[in-house]
């Protein structure tokens, strides 16, 4: 646990729009931190603007910025302006699918976006006293010896991965030369309320079982994952940014895991066993540029910050479906 203090802290969100932006965003307005959002497009059905009762309050707290990574001036503006001390960068694009079918895009918002973002820091950081830089597992790229540690090589293979391995490089680059205070987190694949993209497994999954239709696999049903619910994600990244203030670790990457390895098709069948469905999934065998086999060791942020999730994978699960039957609920009604 930690002491710090959020109240009146001015912090600067990218990607406050997303899956573990919107959460973040909650729980560091619920600490009474003045939050600063990047927005590059409005969703309406984003968490972040939704009417729920959960997150109805949020977006009359946030000062948002309109605009994108890829525009330096509007960054080095909103940083100095809103006298911003803790950045949590988690604007990226994010789709590996999308990034397999544009790459110059998720170039400009990875990379590009990343070091915009670091040099405005860089120019502003009388005033910087925490940045975090969210990479991915897939930075590591493909990897005979699992699972994935801090001190394995960055490797990336494919667009998407290329773009977490230089975002994370880079990162690195601003501590090492520049002694900008940048720790990296490397989680898996984030799942939780609020994710509209249905071509992930887990929305997909859910969204055809309450349709009464099979699941769909694009690969062969054996890739192996890391799922971590999001609200655990969250609250990670909230407690790096506090022991950043107590603790001499910029500079630090961090793997934040539930170490727990998963095919594609065991999770597929944990959630028709939950939702007490008996549709079988539809194998495609399809999936092209994906590596087959990722999972993180999180050794290091238990022994180095003390840190645990909090949920099981059955309990994210149960939350997550939930979530998605009052979703679908109210949007047909």
């Amino acid at each position: 646990m930690s002491n710090h203090n959020w109240k009146n802290k001015n912090v600067f969100i990218t990607g406050a729009n997303g899956l573990l932006g919107s959460w973040l965003t909650k729980f560091m307005v619920d600490e009474g931190a003045n939050v600063v959002a990047l927005n590059r497009d409005i969703v309406p059905k984003s968490i972040l603007w939704s009417s729920s009762e959960e997150f109805a309050y949020i977006k009359d707290k946030l000062t948002v910025v309109y605009g994108c990574l890829e525009d330096y001036q509007l960054l080095e503006r909103a940083l100095n302006e809103y006298e911003i001390e803790a950045v949590f960068h988690l604007g990226a694009q994010t789709i590996v699918g999308t990034a397999n079918r544009n790459p110059l895009s998720t170039f400009e918002s990875n990379i590009r976006g990343t070091y915009n973002l670091l040099e405005a820091c860089r120019r502003n950081n009388e005033l910087i006293k925490a940045i975090i830089v969210a990479s991915s597992d897939k930075a590591y790229g493909i990897q005979e010896k699992l699972p994935y540690n801090e001190d394995t090589p960055l490797q990336g293979n494919h667009p998407y991965d290329v773009s977490k391995s230089c975002a994370d490089l880079i990162s690195y680059t601003y501590f090492n030369t520049y002694k900008l205070p940048v720790c990296v987190t490397r989680c898996g694949n984030l799942y939780g309320p609020g994710d509209l993209n249905f071509n992930r497994i887990i929305p997909g999954t859910i969204q055809s079982l309450l349709n009464g239709e099979s699941p769909i696999i694009r690969s062969d049903g054996s890739y192996i994952r890391d799922y971590f619910y999001v609200k655990d994600g969250a609250l990670a990244y909230k407690m790096l940014a506090e022991k950043m203030y107590e603790l001499d670790i910029s500079g630090e990457s961090f793997n934040f895991s539930n170490e727990i390895q998963v095919t594609v098709m065991e999770l597929v069948e944990k959630i028709i066993t939950i939702m007490g469905n008996d549709m079988m999934p539809e194998i495609l065998g399809k999936a092209k540029h994906e590596i087959k086999h990722q999972y993180l060791s999180a050794q290091k942020a238990r022994a180095m910050l003390g840190w645990r999730p909090r949920y099981t994978l059955e309990d994210g699960l149960r939350e997550t479906i939930d979530w998605y039957k009052t979703f679908f609920h109210n949007k047909w009604t």
